[in-house]
């Protein structure tokens, strides 16, 4: 009996044991060098997010090793039903994060996925954009990210500093952009606060910038554009109209105030997609829960120029801006 007793110890020892090794072995295979697969969905091609994608990449690169991180960059060329295509596509490829540079490719991959975490960049508001009421600065669900929307007080106060003396303003943006319409309608209030006649003036899409340019030109003593995906891409085409017809713009970011503007509060899209990509990597590496991860703003602007479009329009530069570079 003693014999049978003592073997069968040794048996549940021995099976104990293996488990034990088994399991650390299991453990250390999930926790080494996992590869990463990261699904990238921008917007469309333009200076901007095209800087925050490469920050974004950059971050999670230098807190992931290029070896333990695979990315899927996919352009929705300024299309919103192709944004739907793209993430929908990472979803179906088990993608372990989703990175969605712009409102529209935010709002696709949220719609797509509840499950996937998603941390978004160039987003002017988080909770409009996900008609998330009384939004502070957490989503509560799988999306966080960073903000490109410098305050619009601010924006307001610069514009008045740069263009004190004009009198009627148009606000020019995109319809079926959700955060430019929010900045559309607050920065109505600022600059209304502050004396001027305000307008808005809406497009549709690409198609019809044009006409919607030369109406507010005909209309207006100066415009201002918002942070505006379908506005940046096409900047070149809004130059090409306010220019020649001697009407100054102020831009809601650099970029679009490169192709077409007077002047603008300037962020680093650069920074916002490398603060991105540092929360990526603490969501796929420290496992940091996402649904608490609070939204960031720019920490830093900066009041910058176009010294040719304000030489040409004759307009007086104040010592507190920089000339854009």
């Amino acid at each position: 009996m003693k014999k049978i007793i003592s073997l069968a110890l040794t048996v549940l020892l021995s099976f104990a044991c293996c488990a034990v090794f088994a399991g650390c072995g299991e453990k250390d295979g999930n926790s080494k060098d996992k590869k990463f697969k990261v699904g990238i969905c921008q917007l469309a091609q333009h200076e901007a997010l095209d800087a925050a994608t490469e920050g974004f990449k950059a971050a999670l690169v230098d807190k992931l090793g290029k070896d333990n991180v695979e990315f899927d960059l996919q352009n929705a060329a300024g299309d919103s039903a192709t944004c739907a295509t793209i993430v929908n596509q990472f979803v179906a490829d088990s993608a372990d994060l989703i990175m969605a540079n712009a409102t529209p490719a935010l709002q696709a991959a949220a719609a797509a996925t509840a499950d996937i975490p998603i941390v978004g960049t160039s987003v002017s508001h988080f909770g409009i954009a996900l008609d998330i009421d009384n939004f502070t600065d957490t989503t509560g669900i799988n999306v966080t990210g960073t903000s490109d929307l410098v305050s619009l007080k601010d924006q307001s106060a610069a514009f008045k500093e740069i263009l004190p003396d004009v009198k009627k303003v148009g606000i020019v943006y995109c319809s079926a952009e959700a955060n430019s319409k929010y900045q559309a309608v607050e920065m109505n209030k600022e600059l209304t606060a502050l004396g001027y006649t305000v307008k808005d003036f809406t497009f549709a899409d690409s198609n019809d910038i044009a006409t919607v340019v030369t109406t507010a030109c005909d209309e207006c003593d100066a415009l201002y554009i918002p942070t505006d995906n379908t506005a940046a891409s096409n900047a070149e085409i809004i130059d090409n109209i306010a220019s020649p017809a001697g009407v100054p713009i102020f831009a809601g970011e650099g970029g679009i105030c490169s192709g077409c503007g007077i002047a603008t509060l300037s962020i680093k899209y650069y920074d916002i997609g490398y603060q991105a990509g540092v929360m990526a990597a603490e969501i796929l590496k420290d496992g940091k829960d996402i649904t608490k991860m609070a939204v960031q703003n720019p920490e830093k602007f900066e009041k910058v120029f176009s010294k040719e479009r304000c030489e040409k329009l004759n307009i007086k530069v104040p010592d507190t801006f920089s000339e854009l570079k």
